[in-house]
């Protein structure tokens, strides 16, 4: 028996950087659930091949070639979302990149794609479906941010930015649009195993350093987000909005000593 109060079936659903990690998984989350996914990316042979992939035997997920620095593909991912659909019922920005260095050695370049792709984009997004779904006077927006959003890891400065300004747009446009029917809120998740990070990750001492300070004693993987953005975009969470969910297996509860208490 399906409890319809979490259902996300018939909704349009669009992700932003849905070709692979937490994009990926979302979108196949709310796929199998009976949603109409439509997913974004940059490269177009990675994307269709998501989206076949990750497509139910009885529907198909819509993939559209969009780099959400470029403000004009946006622009035409919506013209096209609006023509073949009619509507947006949740948006979910994932899209995001990271570069690890010391502040001193980025360049302005560097800035500009982190914050280009990972802020500028997203909320250029949320505007252009936000104002489809302001004129229909319902919609649901979920944000992708960050453990730092709050408490910056050393030597992704620009990330790190770019995410606490994401927890603050979520709560920005969730003030401005709730009361004309728009929910926005955000996911944080914690370290993440993905194609992208599962080799820093293997790394013995960065291993050993998740796992005692994460006290569900395990590394998280993309689909431990999709409870999270299903409950989020469902009626279950109808009075949430403003709100940046920390999906992360306890790492933001506090630090580990590197101290044995069982045999003090």
């Amino acid at each position: 028996m399906q409890d319809q109060l979490f259902s996300v079936a018939g909704q349009v659903v669009l992700v932003s950087g849905g070709s692979r990690g937490i994009g990926r998984s979302i979108a196949e989350g709310f796929a199998q659930r009976g949603a109409k996914v439509v997913i974004t990316g940059r490269d177009r042979t990675s994307l269709e091949q998501a989206a076949k992939e990750i497509a139910p035997p009885d529907g198909a997920v819509r993939p559209i070639v969009c780099d959400v620095a470029d403000s004009k593909a946006i622009e035409d991912l919506t013209k096209t979302v609006m023509n073949e659909f009619g509507h947006v019922d949740t948006l979910i920005n994932v899209a995001g990149v990271n570069r690890r260095m010391l502040s001193e050695q980025l360049t302005e370049a560097d800035y500009d794609f982190i914050l280009d792709i990972n802020l500028k984009g997203p909320f250029l997004l949320s505007l252009a479906i936000g104002r489809h779904q302001l004129q229909r006077g319902k919609g649901n927006q979920i944000n992708i941010a960050s453990l730092n959003n709050d408490r910056p890891l050393k030597g992704v400065a620009p990330y790190a930015m770019s995410k606490a300004a994401m927890g603050h747009m979520t709560k920005s446009l969730a003030l401005e649009w709730g009361p004309r029917g728009i929910r926005v809120n955000a996911i944080a998740p914690g370290f993440i195993l993905t194609d992208l990070t599962k080799k820093l990750w293997s790394q013995p001492t960065m291993k050993d350093w998740g796992m005692a300070n994460t006290p569900l004693r395990r590394m998280g993987v993309p689909a431990d987000m999709v409870g999270t953005a299903v409950f989020l975009a469902s009626e279950a969470s109808s009075f949430m909005t403003g709100q940046v969910l920390y999906v992360d297996g306890g790492f933001g509860c506090g630090l580990n000593w590197p101290i044995d208490f069982e045999k003090q």
